[in-house]
């Protein structure tokens, strides 16, 4: 993705009524938002929405585990290896999905906004600093490190969003730090100093409003390297064992052995997985438009 140039003009506030009709620009963008807020709302209905508890096991008339029964009326999507019904686990693991990436991508937002920030206003020993720091972490391939870090902590919701936000945040920082370079040389920085604005006060007032629509790009994309990152956890084995998942899901189709011949079990998940992370992309494309009037 081509650096952005700062479309915010001075003086100027963003309000969130337009911030959040910035997806609704393009016929794209709107599909990419009717996709994710069908998805919020199965999240939000879950219980109302699903037939069963999903680690409930179902039984048939005879006694016997409804083990691997393919679709039916009384099974929508069928039941797992377990008996599980398949439809309940897929929308209780859209819960799981919406979790972690709102909270997974809000820190590593907070966290990589702020270093960009602070790293290029004040520059010298606090900038090289903080971008070696960066550097480090980008160094550091995100999954293997993630396993070791799930493992240590042993794996639970909080333990992968903690992991996911320790790296994740990298690219938020360089490319803040960018734009504020160029931003902190303007006119109008140099008047706020002038005029004898606090430190605080030039980052946060005049500079963090010229960079919002380039750090909403990045907590857009943040969502999709979330999901994508708990579900390639949890299908290694490492995903929180009290809660369901789509990557969790896949995971007990490849170790029952199910996953070739159970396809009931493994494509709803594996297509929630890709029109989740669509719906997101199509998003993300529309507010890389508005932070960068160069590619419109």
């Amino acid at each position: 993705m081509s650096d952005a140039a700062p479309l915010h003009r001075p003086g100027r506030r963003l309000v969130l009524p337009e911030i959040l009709a910035v997806p609704l620009g393009s016929a794209s963008g709107i599909v990419g938002t009717i996709i994710l807020v069908l998805f919020c709302l199965a999240a939000a209905l879950a219980p109302l929405i699903a037939r069963t508890d999903p680690f409930q096991i179902l039984y048939l008339a005879d006694g016997s585990v409804a083990r691997l029964l393919s679709p039916a009326e009384h099974a929508p999507l069928g039941t797992d290896f377990y008996g599980r019904d398949i439809f309940s686990q897929l929308v209780f693991g859209t819960r799981t999905a919406i979790i972690v990436s709102t909270i997974s991508t809000l820190c590593m937002t907070i966290v990589g906004t702020n270093i960009g920030l602070v790293s290029a206003y004040y520059g010298g020993r606090a900038d090289r600093v903080l971008m070696r720091i960066t550097d480090l972490a980008f160094a550091v391939p995100f999954l293997p490190f993630a396993v070791i870090l799930v493992a240590l902590l042993q794996p639970s919701i909080w333990n992968i969003i903690f992991t996911i936000s320790c790296l994740m945040w990298r690219s938020t920082a360089r490319i803040i730090r960018s734009q504020v370079l160029s931003i902190k040389e303007r006119t109008f920085i140099k008047a706020a100093r002038v005029a004898g604005a606090s430190d605080a006060r030039i980052i946060y007032l005049h500079i963090f409003p010229n960079v919002l629509p380039l750090a909403l790009l990045y907590v857009v994309f943040g969502v999709s390297w979330a999901v994508l990152s708990e579900a390639s956890l949890a299908f290694l084995g490492f995903g929180d064992p009290d809660m369901v998942s789509w990557g969790q899901m896949l995971n007990h189709a490849y170790a029952s052995a199910s996953i070739r011949s159970a396809w009931w079990w493994t494509v709803p998940p594996g297509l929630c997985i890709t029109l989740f992370v669509m719906a997101v992309f199509l998003i993300g494309r529309e507010y890389e438009r508005y932070a960068n009037p160069k590619i419109r």
